[in-house]
């Protein structure tokens, strides 16, 4: 029976994602304190890492609280246990936009820095280790053999099982922690250890872009004093934050970027948003005329491969397709424009594909699009 009901919902977001459904809803992020309750999390140096957790993303929610058509939704406000299972039910009874989980990392050396995690296969040893830690949770759980399908965390050969829901939103789950490490990195000065993938039970379970946010080691005798702080809880709050705006900015709002004040709040234009973005677009136009960077339009991505025909597509011509791995993208035009560009992301979105977004390429190769606007300001 439960493999019945999983191929149902396999093929209900499959069929929302080619038909193209469409939705008013405001711009949705959950917001995941790891750990609580009956479990501490690390305590590195005597630090707790399900407080610190919990203070950061307080921190961010109230921030992003302030601002206009966006929702926010909290696994968690207090001190309590909540099982995996539930953390993604609570965003996927949301269908929200995005999922963002919030850590403390832990190794018995003094390492440092900060780490995203997106969904994937925990490819060398030390991500299936921090992959084992978090998802050992699982153990203070009722029942936990039913109700994750006989997962076991310290079995490597477990992280086959991929739920391919999730697959979907890689790309985005990748662009949206690219940014909160380079906000870390730059901003704030962090050891930058890159964004990784691995096989973490609280984001296989989610159906929206998602990501896993290690803010840095309580085992570190510095760091883990600086998380413990107000200051550096502030500033690791600060840079998700401003992340989550900027992706929102990017992707949903057809902005180039938002700028912040000193108080790190969205700089406001003195000219409509529409205005701005034509002006921006405008520039940008300008410069494409040595064809340095090609804009396309990604719908979505699949590990499902499906007819190019336009009835598949709600009506959208013509519609590519690139093979990534396992996972078929499908892109929606392609120009040097980059206002044309925004002009098809916008076809794409009033066509029901809301996750849309512009995909950008040089010499083949797919860049992110914020590096791709600074290379045609040169």
């Amino acid at each position: 029976m439960r493999k019945i009901l999983l191929f149902l919902i396999v093929s209900v977001f499959f069929f929302d994602i080619a038909t193209g459904q469409k939705s008013t809803k405001p711009f949705t992020v959950v917001l995941d304190a790891g750990h609580g309750g009956k479990d501490p999390g690390n305590m590195g140096n005597g630090h707790k890492e399900k407080d610190i957790a919990l203070n950061i993303v307080l921190e961010i929610g109230k921030r992003l609280e302030n601002l206009p058509s966006l929702k926010v939704i909290y696994t968690r406000k207090t001190d309590v246990f909540v099982e995996l299972k539930d953390r993604a039910n609570i965003a996927n009874k949301a269908k929200a936009d995005l999922f963002v989980s919030v850590h403390c990392n832990y190794h018995k050396s003094q390492a440092e820095g900060t780490e995203t995690f997106v969904l994937g296969l925990a490819q060398n040893k030390e991500n299936f280790e921090v992959a084992k830690s978090e998802n050992s949770v699982i153990f203070l759980e009722d029942d936990y053999q039913t109700h994750y399908e006989g997962f076991d965390p310290n079995a490597p050969e477990t992280v086959i099982g991929l739920t391919l829901l999730q697959e979907e939103y890689t790309d985005q789950s990748i662009q949206l922690a690219d940014m909160i490490q380079d906000n870390f990195a730059n901003q704030y000065n962090r050891v930058d250890r890159g964004v990784k993938q691995a096989n973490l039970l609280v984001i296989r379970r989610t159906f929206m872009p998602s990501v896993l946010v290690e803010v840095g080691f309580l085992s570190n005798y510095a760091e883990g004093r600086y998380l413990d702080s107000t200051s550096g809880q502030v500033d690791m709050s600060n840079a998700v934050y401003q992340a989550l705006v900027r992706y929102k900015s990017v992707f949903y709002d057809n902005q180039s970027d938002y700028t912040f004040d000193k108080n790190n709040n969205p700089q406001a234009e003195d000219s409509s948003q529409t205005k701005s973005t034509t002006t921006v677009a405008d520039f940008y136009s300008q410069n494409t005329k040595d064809k340095i960077i090609l804009f396309k339009i990604q719908l979505f991505a699949s590990a499902k491969k499906i007819s190019l025909n336009r009835n598949n597509f709600s009506g959208l011509s013509p519609v590519s397709s690139e093979k990534v791995g396992k996972i078929n993208r499908y892109l929606y035009q392609e120009t040097y424009d980059y206002s044309k560009a925004l002009k098809f992301l916008k076809e794409a979105q009033q066509s029901g594909y809301k996750d849309a977004f512009i995909a950008s390429y040089e010499k083949n190769k797919q860049i992110p699009l914020k590096k791709a606007l600074k290379k045609l300001e040169k």
